[in-house]
């Protein structure tokens, strides 16, 4: 399954993630259907690159032409100026397999919570931080996912 490929590497790769989109919705226990996996890490240039390094690892390739020291350095810049709110990554063989990191959310300011699916043990944003980032983007399906996510508070 293409969400243990991604923990997986991640973990090798010693990124500290927290997952934060459709997948952290439905691992909490509300129904969300995705593809993509979304995620947040911490915002140091190490990890930018060990992030860059685990996603290349299992075939995914950034969608941008810029290097992982680029998007940590220029961050704020891309975010504000360009509205690039997530640094994409897919898999050419595979455009069904997609990672974006949120380049608006660091990771050390967040709570995460472990849940153990089919023996492997994978991080998520908590539901109370996992709804605030939700009311920040305004997106209908993100104000789906708060409805449900509040439910289960």
């Amino acid at each position: 399954m293409f969400l243990f490929d991604v923990v997986a590497s991640l973990n090798l790769s010693r990124v500290p993630y927290a997952l934060a989109g459709g997948y952290a919705v439905a691992l909490h226990g509300a129904v969300r259907g995705t593809i993509d996996v979304d995620l947040v890490i911490r915002f140091t240039e190490r990890d930018f690159k060990a992030a860059e390094r685990a996603f290349r690892r299992i075939s995914l390739e950034p969608r941008l032409p810029v290097t992982a020291s680029q998007v940590f350095r220029y961050r704020k810049e891309y975010v504000r100026n360009r509205n690039l709110i997530a640094w994409s990554f897919v898999n050419p063989a595979r455009p069904s397999e997609m990672v974006d990191v949120i380049l608006t959310h660091d990771l050390a300011r967040m709570k995460v919570k472990r849940v153990r699916i089919q023996r492997r043990l994978i991080r998520l944003l908590s539901i109370r931080d996992l709804i605030k980032m939700k009311l920040r983007s305004r997106r209908p399906q993100d104000v789906e996912d708060v409805r449900a996510l509040r439910k289960l508070l």
